[in-house]
């Protein structure tokens, strides 16, 4: 259960990312923005 909840939630920040972004410059920042909260998240 724990599996698939991740793998959906996982799976909707990608595809926001992906859709809020215009160009590859735009997709770094979206990435380097969700690693920062995952950072965030785990300590």
């Amino acid at each position: 259960m724990l599996k698939t909840i991740s793998a959906i939630l996982l799976s909707f920040i990608v595809l926001s990312a992906l859709s809020g972004c215009n160009t590859v410059r735009g997709f770094g920042e979206d990435i380097r923005h969700v690693g920062s909260a995952i950072e965030r998240g785990a300590s």
